[in-house]
Order: C-alpha cells, then sequence, then structure tokens
C-alpha cells in the first residue's frame, strides 16, 4: 500500500514538474488569449457584483462563488471551440453580453428589492413604464453601469488581436480537443465546489427562497440558472406533487380548530360595524411624530394614533409583488410566493379572504384605486378575492392639474371616493371597502406640488444684543429622505381631508377605520444617517468618532422599515391604546377577524391579542422578528433586542418554524390546496 501511495505522490510530482518545464500554464494563456480573456471578464463582473450589493466582510472575502461563477463560465465558454474564427467571437460576445446584462440588472434590482432579480418577473414586465422614472430617479446608480468596462475590454481586446493577426485559428481536431478538455476542466471545478457545501446549504440552494444567501455562496450565475428552473417549476409542479403538498398542509393546520375556539377582550367587540381600509402607499413609521421646527409631518395622524389602538411594531412581509403582496397578505394572511407574485401568476387559484368572510356576514365590498384597473393584474385578482366591485381609474375623472407622480391625487381620489362611498351606503346595510392611495409613490420627485413644507433644521443665535437670530440650515433638503417627507405630509392632509367629509357625510358614524402602511418606501440608509447625525456647522455628517455620532447599522435600517397599522373608530368603541408587540401584515387578519366575527382555519399569521409577546414575524427572504431578536438568514446572525442571552435551541427552532411555513404558504398558492374541488379534479386525473 506504501509503495502504490508513493507511486502516486511521484506521478504527481512529475506532473507538475512536466507542467513547469514545458511552460503549460503559459502556452494555454498565450494560446487562448480570447477565451481566457471571456473567462477573466465575467468572472469580474459577478464577483463586482456581490461586493457591490451585499457589502460584508465574509462575501467580500469569500473564494467559493468566484469557484462556481469560474466552473459556469469556463464549461459554457468551452462551447465557443466548436465555431470557427468569428463565429467562436460571437458565441462568447453572445455569452459576455449576456452574463453582463445579468449582472447589471440584478445590480439595480438589489438597490429597490435588497434581494436578487428572478426569471419569474419576465411576466411582470408590462407594469413597469408606469413606474419607469421611479427606477431612473430612485434606483439606478452610477455603479450599475461599472459592469460595462469589463465588456468593453472583452471587445477592445478581440479587435486587437485580430488587427494585429493574433487572433487564434485552430484546426477542427484541435478545435474539438481544447472543446472537451476545457469542458472537462469546468466540470472538475464545479464538482469541488459542490464538495464544499454543507447539506444546509443544497437544501437553501433548492428551495431558493434566500435569494441573497444562495448568491453569496452559490455565485450570481449559478443563482441565475437555478431560478430559470424554479420559475419554470410552477407550470410543472402544479401538475406533480399535489398530495405531498396536501398531506403537509393537513400536517402544518392539524391542530388548529375549524372554528374559533377562543375569546377575549376583543372578540366581536366591532360586529356589525361599516370597515374603511386605508392601504397607505409607501407610509412608514419613521414620518410619525416627527417634526421639523416644530411643525408635524403627520398631524392628522398623530392626532389619529392617540384616539385608536395603534400597532407601533408592525411590519409589511412583502417579497418582488410589493403593494400586491400586502393585499395579499392582508386579505387572505397567506405570504407571497417563492416564484412570482400571486396576483400576477396564481390569480385563478381558491382564497379565503376577508372580502369573502365578511359577503357571508351580508356585507357589501369594494376596492378603490385610481390607477389602472389591470396594474398587478388588480382586475382578475380582486375577483378573485371576493370584492363585488373594483372602482378603478376608469371610474374617477384625472383632470391634469390633479395628476401627481403616477396618476390621480390623493386628495382628488379621496374627493371623488367618498361620493362614491354615500352611494354605497344608501344600497347596502353594511360595507366593507378598501381604498389604495397612490400619490406617496416613490420616486416622491413632484416636490412643487406637495405643498409648502419644509426639512430643514433651524439655529436660533443669540446676539450680543440681547437680541436673537434664526439660521436655517439645509438639513434634509435635497435628498430622497426630505423629498419623502414632503410627500408624506402631502398624503397626511389627503387623509385628514378625506376623513372631514366623510364625517360631513355622516358616513363615520358606524364605521372602524383600518389603516396600514403597505411596505417601505426603500429609501437610502446613508439618509438616515444624516437626518440622526446632522451637523448644522458644517452642513455634513457627524465623523463617526463624535461622541453625539449614532450608529445606524444594517440591523437598524431592517428595523426602521415597520409600518404604521391603526385601527380608530369615531364613537371610541376602540379605545386609544398602543401595541408593542412585534407584529406582521398576515396577523392582521385573524386580528381584525375576532373583532368583526369571522374565522379563517388557514390564517398563517396570529390574533396579536392571543399570541402577545410570543409572536413572530416571518419575511419572504427567511428572516424573522420576534420580541426578543432579529434574524438574518443570509448571514445566520441576529441582534438580540433585549437584554438577555439567546440560546440556539430558541434561534433552530424558529428557523424551523420559519422554513416549514413558508413552504406550506407557497403551496397552499401553488397546488390550489384551498379549493374544495381540487381533491376530486386531481383523483380524476390520476385515474385517467
Amino acid at each position: 500500500m506504501k509503495e502504490k501511495l508513493q507511486n502516486l505522490k511521484n506521478k504527481v510530482i512529475h506532473f507538475f514538474k512536466k507542467i513547469k518545464k514545458e511552460h503549460v500554464i503559459r502556452n494555454y494563456f498565450k494560446n487562448n488569449r480570447l477565451f481566457v480573456a471571456f473567462v477573466i471578464v465575467c468572472v469580474i463582473n459577478s464577483t463586482m457584483l456581490r461586493i457591490l450589493t451585499m457589502q460584508t466582510t465574509e462575501n467580500i472575502f469569500a473564494i467559493r462563488p468566484i469557484i462556481a461563477d469560474l466552473g459556469i463560465v469556463m464549461a459554457i465558454g468551452s462551447f465557443s471551440y466548436l465555431f470557427k474564427g468569428k463565429g467562436r467571437y460571437r458565441y462568447l460576445s453572445i455569452w459576455a453580453v449576456l452574463f453582463t446584462a445579468i449582472c447589471m440588472v440584478n445590480s439595480v434590482y438589489y438597490t429597490f428589492y435588497t434581494s436578487f432579480a428572478s426569471f419569474s418577473m419576465l411576466s411582470l414586465t408590462q407594469f413597469i413604464g408606469p413606474v419607469g422614472d421611479a427606477v431612473v430617479q430612485n434606483v439606478l446608480q452610477l455603479k450599475d453601469l461599472f459592469y460595462l468596462i469589463p465588456l468593453f475590454f472583452f471587445i477592445f481586446y478581440y479587435h486587437r488581436l485580430a488587427k494585429k493577426g493574433e487572433y487564434q485559428k485552430y484546426e477542427k481536431k484541435e478545435r474539438k480537443k481544447k472543446f472537451f478538455n476545457t469542458l472537462i476542466v469546468g466540470a472538475i471545478t464545479l464538482i469541488v465546489f459542490c464538495f464544499t457545501l454543507s447539506g444546509l446549504e443544497i437544501g437553501r440552494f433548492v428551495k431558493q427562497w434566500n435569494r441573497e444567501y444562495i448568491v453569496m455562496r452559490f455565485g450570481i450565475y449559478l443563482y441565475q440558472g437555478n431560478d430559470l428552473v424554479k420559475s419554470l417549476q410552477p407550470k410543472i409542479t402544479a401538475m406533480f406533487g399535489y398530495d405531498n403538498a396536501k398531506k403537509d398542509m393537513d400536517d402544518y393546520f392539524e391542530g388548529t380548530s375549524d372554528t374559533q375556539d377562543y375569546t377575549n377582550e376583543y372578540t366581536n367587540i366591532l360586529e356589525g360595524k361599516n370597515v374603511i381600509v386605508i392601504h397607505a402607499e409607501s407610509l412608514q413609521d419613521v414620518a410619525l411624530n416627527t417634526t421639523f421646527n416644530g411643525q408635524e409631518v403627520t398631524p392628522n395622524l398623530n392626532k389619529m394614533i392617540k384616539e385608536g389602538m395603534f400597532f407601533s411594531n408592525f411590519y409589511s412581509q412583502v417579497s418582488v409583488g410589493t403593494s400586491s403582496d400586502t393585499e395579499l397578505t392582508f386579505n387572505t394572511s397567506l405570504m407571497p410566493t417563492q416564484s412570482g407574485t400571486a396576483f400576477v401568476s396564481y390569480f385563478d387559484r381558491t382564497y379565503i379572504s376577508t372580502p369573502k368572510l365578511l359577503k357571508d356576514k351580508g356585507y357589501y365590498t369594494f376596492s378603490m384605486h385610481a390607477n389602472n384597473a389591470d396594474f398587478w393584474n388588480r382586475r382578475a385578482m380582486h375577483e378573485s378575492l371576493g370584492y363585488d366591485n373594483f372602482y378603478s381609474k376608469e371610474t374617477y375623472e384625472v383632470k391634469d392639474e390633479d395628476v401627481i407622480g403616477l396618476g390621480l391625487s390623493d386628495k382628488s381620489f379621496f374627493a371623488q371616493s367618498v361620493e362614491k362611498i354615500k352611494q354605497i351606503s344608501e344600497e347596502h346595510e353594511k360595507f366593507y371597502g378598501v381604498l389604495i392611495t397612490l400619490t406617496n409613490h416613490t420616486p416622491f420627485s413632484d416636490v412643487d406640488k406637495y405643498g409648502e413644507f419644509k426639512v430643514t433644521m433651524n439655529e436660533t443665535i443669540q446676539n450680543e444684543d440681547g437680541t436673537t437670530t434664526v439660521v436655517e440650515h439645509p438639513y434634509l433638503e435635497g435628498t430622497k429622505l426630505g423629498n419623502y417627507f414632503k410627500s408624506v405630509h402631502y398624503a397626511d392632509a389627503a387623509l385628514g381631508e378625506f376623513f372631514q367629509k366623510m364625517d360631513e357625510e355622516g358616513l363615520l358614524d358606524n364605521t372602524v377605520v383600518i389603516l396600514y402602511g403597505d411596505h417601505d418606501a426603500r429609501l437610502p440608509r446613508a439618509d438616515y444617517i444624516r437626518m440622526l447625525n446632522y451637523d448644522m456647522q458644517t452642513d455634513d455628517v457627524k465623523s463617526s468618532d463624535d461622541p453625539t455620532y449614532q450608529e445606524f447599522n444594517s440591523y437598524h435600517y431592517e428595523l426602521n422599515r415597520k409600518v404604521p397599522l391603526l385601527i380608530w373608530t369615531k364613537d371610541g368603541t376602540i379605545e386609544p391604546q398602543v401595541i408593542d408587540d412585534v407584529m406582521g401584515m398576515y396577523d392582521v387578519m385573524p386580528t381584525i377577524g375576532n373583532m368583526l366575527g369571522f374565522y379563517n382555519k388557514y390564517a398563517l399569521g396570529h390574533d396579536i391579542f392571543e399570541i402577545g409577546e410570543d409572536n413572530i414575524v416571518v419575511f419572504p427572504n427567511g428572516n424573522w422578528l420576534t420580541n426578543k431578536v432579529y434574524y438574518n438568514s443570509q448571514d445566520e446572525e441576529y441582534m438580540p433586542l433585549k437584554d438577555e442571552i439567546i440560546s440556539e435551541d430558541y434561534i433552530q427552532e424558529n428557523n424551523s418554524y420559519v422554513e416549514n411555513l413558508l413552504d406550506v404558504s407557497n403551496n397552499m398558492i401553488v397546488f390550489d390546496l384551498l379549493n374544495p374541488d381540487k381533491d376530486k379534479v386531481v383523483n380524476e386525473e390520476e385515474e385517467e
């Protein structure tokens, strides 16, 4: 045995000596210059993407994703050797452009969504037009153009080689040999990479609900290839795997009662009341109770918070479907789908929803939104959710002077909506209506239409003669966060006018108002740092060495993304109070269901007044939040929120819970598991 090992050792040593003596590596680079340039360019771009998006020490020095990207690029590039002359260049150029596009698109996408793009979103390109300005003004950055530099180098390098006559021309036999050898090297590189993976990493790669985690460990090209398969999977898995999905759902809800088996002090407290829901676009908690030189950003909302029930640690749970994801989760207590969006890809599924359950109690249900009815496929999905009527843009009068941002201003929208609600109240005994606002939508650039509201900081200076001088400093003027506050101030004024008109018409007398922010505004962290650490003397951010400097890291940013949830009644049925326990959008349905007298066995969230401090908020990317800790699944790190030790068992138990919940929720939608006729259809198909 020792002799065999020694012989093997000698052969390996001889092999490397031969490589060194014959200058194999140097000759390879010399004789395959164009291919080597292609590989270097594509790997540089993929590495640059990871560094510019996920700026962590672990990611910057990660070797494994580079190995994965290298293997993919070499394997795909190897086929270029099957082409002659310029055909080889054209083949490599096409792939170089494609790989560059993948990096650029994902770079832009990450800026807005803090995630990576999916092929499933191709079906949503019809919705890009209306928000095109938002992409250009609020998302596209100089860094997104850096990926063109390596591509231009590749094109330039080819023309230089061709001009000097150094472009390699191979005989057919040699081309085949180079193809096979390169393909094998690429495959071996990928095999070596696979041996470095753990079972957990492979499992997350297969599930693909945490895109950051996958790109950080598998590289962008393997991620995008796997995403293509996952994007096609719903068309396939909807026909296969139903039985397993149904069993998993039944197991998940096995201990859940078919009817509500508890009562608390809020049970049926709002039963029989009309319901008005305000879906407030991009409304974030940071705007509430914030003042600039004594002027409130949201005076009307601040007043309602003092008079109603305010949930101070409430979080949206959106994925790529943003507003549409919130509508889904609010109405069904289900999570966004892992691929695509429910509103577009799964609008034809059966849902147990708030509008349907209230219709069973005699309510007339409607939705109002002064935008195109087909934006986010709302026309079809609102019907699936059980709305009796959808009052879309075509039912509103849109004058040029009333347009702000993406469409009809909130003030005009609310004024016209009051007239519609008045008519509905005259024709129906009880109603449930959702009003979806529009003005407070990124890019928050129509500042001249928001009204006079300054986001400056005044400094009072005491003069020697005893008088005072007020000096106005720019503070947040000109920043995206500053413009956002101006936009929110306008939206708040529009809400104030709406409630005043509703009250004048007597429409608030037997009505409960539920208001929520659909998602955060996705504003730059640098703007928050400026807000917290502004130096009036320099009109800049304080040094981090300053003892008054307030840290605002990535965890603070995530926790700052909370949005308001408010339940308010004019008659005081809902007494003023603040609920501090963490709560997610999927908790709204069971919470208000208990108040209004309806129940959904298949809700993923909980009545916050039953679960209280034990609640957990699950995010579509696998992150989660409790009263004790915020957990980041891509970094596998967490930030404690209280002064207590967090055990490893606590983390693992919640991770398992999160993974199970996300899978069950996705399967319930994809396989249409809530359709009572689905079992019959599946059985008939299996018999055939």
